[in-house]
C-alpha cells in the first residue's frame, strides 16, 4: 500500500513539475506597417492553441488565427476599403492563420518557420521571437502582393509589410 500511494505521489508531482514547463498564448497585440504608404494599424481577434515547451523550444508549436473583420488602420475609409472583396474580403476570408512547422534557438532568442494563410493563399514565412517581461515579442516581413492583396502595383517590394506581435506567456 506504501508503494502505491509513493507511485501515485511520485506520478502527480511529475506531472505538476512537467506542466510548469508548458506555456500557452493569450492576450494578442498584433500591429504591421505597410511601409510604402507608411500606414500603421492593428489586427485583434487572437485565438490559438499553442503549447510552449519551456525546457526544449523545438519541441513546441505555434498555431493560431486573427479575425480580418477587425482590421483598423485608424481611417474608417480605408478599413472599409480594405476589408472589402478587392483586398481583405472578409466575408469570404474571415481569418488569417499561422501553423509552425520548426522551431530555432538562436542568439537572439528563436525563430519560428510556418505557414501563413491569408486569403485562402498560403505562403512559407519565418517569425524571429524573443521574450521579453513575460511576453513573446515577434516579428516578421511579408508581401501583401504574395497573398493577392495587391494595394501597390508598381512592384512586389510597394507592398510589403512589416508585422510585429506581442503575446502574453501563460
Amino acid at each position: 500500500m506504501k508503494h502505491i500511494i509513493l507511485i501515485i505521489f511520485l506520478s502527480y508531482s511529475v506531472g505538476q513539475l512537467y506542466g510548469q514547463h508548458q506555456a500557452t498564448l493569450s492576450d494578442a497585440q498584433v500591429t504591421f506597417t505597410f511601409i510604402s504608404k507608411r500606414v500603421k494599424g492593428t489586427i485583434s481577434g487572437f485565438s490559438s492553441s499553442s503549447k510552449i515547451d519551456r525546457n526544449n523550444i523545438s519541441n513546441s508549436t505555434f498555431k493560431g488565427t486573427v479575425e480580418t473583420k477587425t482590421l483598423d488602420s485608424g481611417n474608417f475609409l480605408r478599413n472599409w476599403s480594405l476589408k472589402g472583396g478587392k483586398y481583405f474580403d472578409v466575408d469570404a476570408f474571415p481569418q488569417i492563420g499561422f501553423e509552425s512547422k520548426s522551431i530555432s534557438e538562436n542568439e537572439k532568442g528563436f525563430t519560428v518557420e510556418g505557414e501563413l494563410t491569408m486569403k485562402g493563399i498560403t505562403k512559407p514565412i519565418s517569425i524571429a521571437f524573443k521574450e521579453l517581461d513575460g511576453r513573446l515579442l515577434g516579428t516578421t516581413t511579408l508581401f501583401s502582393s504574395d497573398y493577392g492583396i495587391e494595394v501597390m502595383k508598381k512592384s512586389r517590394e510597394a507592398n510589403k509589410v512589416e508585422v510585429q506581435m506581442s503575446f502574453k506567456v501563460n
